[in-house]
């Protein structure tokens, strides 16, 4: 089941880790980093903006939170907020907690935090609550397209 994923299927041929731990219901990336024992600057959460009729999807790490203003900027969008979940899920294919910057059903404009190019690896969503996927973050960006911004905030 876990390998059918659309996130797992798009890191075929890319060195990469798939881990697996119990889900949750809440407090997904906390949950994640102590299921995992990793840390938390190294998981990243996957979270949908929207302005407008536009989305995006924005990787940042769980010990973090993400701008909207620093994201809307580097978007070229005069302000972004959270879509709701609901929009979310629809539009990424994937539930939440469970959202990948891979395999999503329609392609968006993706940001990763600037801070992923001083990791080796980071942690993202497998696209299912309890599997996570270690890779390069450079593959991450070549395979989602993604580009690298400071748009997470301490």
């Amino acid at each position: 089941m876990a390998s059918r994923t659309r996130a797992i299927a798009a890191v075929a041929g890319v060195p990469h880790e798939v881990l697996s731990y119990v889900p949750s219901k809440d407090h997904f990336g906390e949950h994640s980093v102590q299921e995992l024992g990793a840390d938390p600057a190294e998981v990243f959460k996957t979270l949908v903006v929207v302005s407008g009729v536009d989305f995006a999807m924005c990787c940042v790490p769980v010990a973090g939170h993400l701008s909207l203003k620093a994201t809307a900027k580097a978007l070229g969008w005069k302000r972004a907020e959270m879509a709701r979940p609901a929009h979310a899920q629809r539009i990424t294919g994937y539930v939440v907690g469970g959202i990948s910057p891979l395999g999503t059903r329609n392609p968006l404009p993706t940001l990763i935090d600037a801070s992923a190019a001083d990791l080796p690896q980071i942690i993202i969503s497998a696209g299912q609550r309890g599997l996570s996927l270690r890779m390069a973050p450079r593959d991450l960006v070549d395979l989602s397209g993604a580009r690298l911004a400071p748009i997470a905030t301490r």
